[in-house]
């Protein structure tokens, strides 16, 4: 609200200068019922962030443009909205597209530009305060990530060729785009896919070639909800049946592991001696064996016992691998 009714207070006083009538600090303070110093800071904002070609008239007591072609720009900024869009830039990493990341900084640009701020300054304190590290993520190519964001936003269709994970096949698909998902370092188009007549997972980077199709996919008035989709076919929650999980982390790994969010209604318990037992449902233990087995010695599967016996086998296979 404060940052709206600034930008209300220039553009009176901008108006008061483009009708000839001299405004000073006094008269923004009387208009707007502040005090004269608010008024004043206003007033040399305009000139030192926004470029007003700002000069005071002694005898007429008022101030005028020395270059009347100057305009307000059309919309505001405020502080936090600059900072929040040069982080994104930052956070942008993950994009594999270049060209999204360009377009994103000659936004940044422009809305600098408009708020009198130089943007080579802005990005230059931003990137020496916050940074982005990703690791173990997947490559995906331009082409593949732009063509696949088009044609989700156009509803359109797609040709692809792609290679199975589990089979090492190539196939060719022609699937519909339905969503774009960001999820442990890979991107994952769901799709509906013509020849199975379902919603199929791909991951980007696994897609050799990519191309629009002409030939319109009609989607079906049952299809599944896309929450309860990745709900189920993402995460540690995938599956039909849930169980219940119960981790025990050592005091050691307590205090980070305590930090961390596995599961959205997840339940924590700390114990006497500063271990912590970690709660939550489970219906699908492959990607949970894994995220145990990072662990280390630092964990120990209290339930379900299945869980157990899969991390226990896990365990022996390695130990196989590295008997001396």
């Amino acid at each position: 609200m404060s940052d709206r009714l600034k930008y209300e207070r220039f553009c009176w006083f901008h108006g008061r200068i483009k009708a000839g009538c001299h405004p000073n600090a006094a008269r923004l303070a009387e208009e707007y019922e502040i005090s004269r110093r608010t008024a004043q800071r206003d007033i040399d904002f305009m000139r030192d962030h926004l470029g007003a070609p700002l000069a005071f008239d002694r005898r007429r007591r008022g101030y005028f443009y020395t270059d009347d072609s100057f305009e307000l720009p059309g919309y505001w900024f405020s502080e936090t909205n600059i900072l929040a869009l040069a982080l994104a830039i930052r956070l942008a990493s993950t994009i594999p597209d270049h060209s999204f990341k360009d377009d994103l900084c000659r936004l940044i640009g422009r809305v600098l530009g408009v708020v009198g701020k130089k943007k080579e300054s802005c990005l230059e304190e931003v990137g020496e305060r916050v940074s982005v590290k990703n690791i173990e993520y997947s490559q995906v190519d331009d082409w593949c990530f732009r063509q696949a964001v088009q044609a989700l936003f156009d509803d359109s269709s797609l040709r692809i060729t792609y290679r199975s994970p589990h089979s090492g096949k190539t196939s060719t698909r022609h699937v519909r785009p339905l969503h774009l998902m960001h999820y442990m370092g890979s991107w994952h188009l769901l799709a509906w896919c013509a020849a199975s007549g379902a919603i199929r997972d791909f991951a980007l980077s696994r897609i050799r070639t990519m191309a629009p199709s002409a030939e319109r996919i009609d989607l079906p008035a049952d299809l599944p909800s896309l929450k309860e989709y990745t709900r189920r076919h993402f995460g540690i929650m995938q599956g039909a049946d849930p169980v219940e999980a119960v981790l025990r982390f050592s005091p050691q790994a307590a205090a980070w592991v305590g930090e961390q969010i596995w599961h959205p209604e997840q339940q924590t318990t700390s114990e006497a001696d500063g271990s912590l037992l970690l709660r939550f449902s489970v219906a699908d233990f492959r990607e949970l064996v894994k995220k145990i087995l990072s662990h280390g010695a630092e964990v120990r599967v209290v339930a379900p016992p299945e869980l157990r016996e899969l991390v226990s086998d896990e365990i022996k296979k390695m130990t196989k691998i590295y008997e001396v």
